[in-house]
């Protein structure tokens, strides 16, 4: 019988074989692409809290982000791409896991919990799932389920929220657990993520409640750490993805390295690149 537990092996099966692409999982599958590239790319929205921002983020980039959105760190282009790709592979994923015999359903259905709301990618056989792209080094934390202690984004906490929601809903069978399908981006990989909810999310939504609707803005709690011993302070890596960083530090700075960006919030190194301001463009001396 076909289950969450299931859905890896059976799309493994299923993508040995021909003859099961259709027609209308052709249409489907483009109409989908078409819907969030539509959306990433001319959809308006107002600011507002969401269920997909449950993650641990510091007050103040949260406040930024509602109250000056303008403010934000501009998405580079090539982030943007990313961004698309990353539409593409869990649009597939979804296609796979109908094509494969899966029960799909309440896709981008909106939820609400304590007044913020949200949209879940859908429900497979009677769970709560969320569909993931990733790097090589994220799904490798998914198959070693490391991701209860070292989850930076939040996704955990994102299906906390939806699935506490949805508790009193008959279509959501499994109501204490929610589940990632990971895929691995480069690769193709497909992992099936397990997560037992906790109720400690509806905290975390009135604590964020609290911070937006509140008019003053509160004090920055974005990690630091000192690199070398120079004196030099760097963003650690969560607080280093943040839009809002340059609101956190006005007098921050970025130098690109062979590995990619590092945020000096005090001091500068002598072995970078090149500087960059916050819209990506090189400072010269």
């Amino acid at each position: 019988m076909k289950s969450i537990y299931t859905l890896q092996t059976d799309i493994e099966e299923l993508l040995k074989t021909k003859g099961w692409m259709s027609n209308g999982l052709a249409e489907e599958l483009g109409r989908s692409i078409a819907g969030t590239l539509n959306n990433q790319f001319n959809a308006l929205r107002q600011p507002s809290l969401r269920l997909s921002q449950m993650g641990p983020k510091c007050p103040k980039a949260l406040w930024y982000s509602i109250h000056h959105p303008e403010l934000a760190e501009p998405v580079q282009p090539w982030a943007q791409a990313k961004f698309s790709f990353g539409h593409f592979w869990e649009a597939y994923a979804i296609m796979l896991t109908k094509a494969a015999g899966h029960e799909v359903s309440h896709e981008q259905h909106e939820c609400e919990l304590n007044g913020v709301k949200g949209h879940i990618d859908g429900i497979v056989d009677g769970c709560l799932v969320d569909y993931k792209s990733c790097s090589s080094r994220q799904f490798q934390k998914y198959k070693a389920n490391q991701l209860e202690g070292d989850d930076p984004f939040g996704y955990l906490d994102q299906l906390d929220g939806y699935t506490t929601s949805l508790r009193k809903e008959s279509f959501l069978t499994v109501k204490d657990k929610g589940y990632i399908i990971a895929v691995h981006r480069d690769m193709g990989h497909i992992h099936v993520y397990e997560h037992r909810v906790r109720d400690t999310i509806r905290e975390r939504v009135e604590a964020y409640k609290r911070i937006v609707d509140n008019s003053n803005i509160p004090e920055c709690t974005c990690a630091t750490t000192s690199q070398g011993s120079g004196g030099n302070i760097i963003l650690g890596t969560t607080a280093s993805y943040s839009a809002q960083k340059w609101t956190c530090f006005p007098e921050l700075k970025c130098f690109l390295y062979k590995n990619g960006p590092v945020y000096f919030v005090k001091g500068r190194p002598r072995d970078a690149l090149r500087e960059v301001d916050k819209d990506g463009n090189t400072v010269y001396a």
